[in-house]
């Protein structure tokens, strides 16, 4: 069925920016802040500092891709046990937001709900963010917990701590062999 919001007409985005932000911060949650590398934060720090406006809006569409792989992964896992993504992943995933309240406020909640419902059932969550209007500053830090929640659930899945990053860098990896 044709929809406008089609993951076939979104852009991609900057992948590999969004995944090396996401990695670091999983390895702070899975090591402590005290256990994190701060030349590694400093390093993702400066890099997200110098992002020019398209640039930034890059990382979050490469975001948004991580937050459809993640829950097109979830998907597939659930279905093969015959259950359903969005009741297995929703509540969680809204219990732990709601345990967020420095970084996701509650007016961002439904938002960052919906936009994995929309990817849950194969839209592209960016183009079903922008049928809404531009994304906010506001929104930034929600959208980062999203797909860090989402890597942590597929993380603990599998019970490897790096599985959902490594899956994505393989995807990636095995798109550059095919240009080559």
């Amino acid at each position: 069925m044709y929809s406008p919001c089609g993951p076939e007409y979104a852009p991609a985005g900057d992948v590999s920016a969004a995944l090396m932000v996401l990695d670091s911060r999983l390895k702070s949650v899975y090591d402590g802040p005290l256990e994190t590398d701060p030349e590694q934060q400093q390093l993702v720090d400066q890099f997200i500092a110098s992002l020019g406006p398209s640039q930034a809006d890059d990382v979050v569409d490469g975001a948004c891709t991580l937050v459809y792989m993640f829950m097109q992964w979830l998907r597939m896992a659930y279905e093969r046990e015959g259950r359903d993504v969005i009741e297995y992943v929703v509540p969680s995933f809204v219990a732990s937001l709601r345990m967020m309240p420095k970084s996701v406020p509650a007016e961002a909640i439904p938002t960052m709900t919906g936009l994995v419902v929309a990817a849950g059932t194969g839209l592209s969550p960016s183009l079903w963010r922008k049928q809404y209007g531009d994304w906010t500053s506001d929104e930034m830090n929600p959208l980062e917990a999203t797909a860090l929640l989402l890597a942590e659930h597929i993380n603990r899945i599998v019970d490897d701590r790096a599985f959902a990053t490594r899956m994505v860098a393989d995807a990636l990896s095995a798109t550059d062999g095919d240009r080559d």
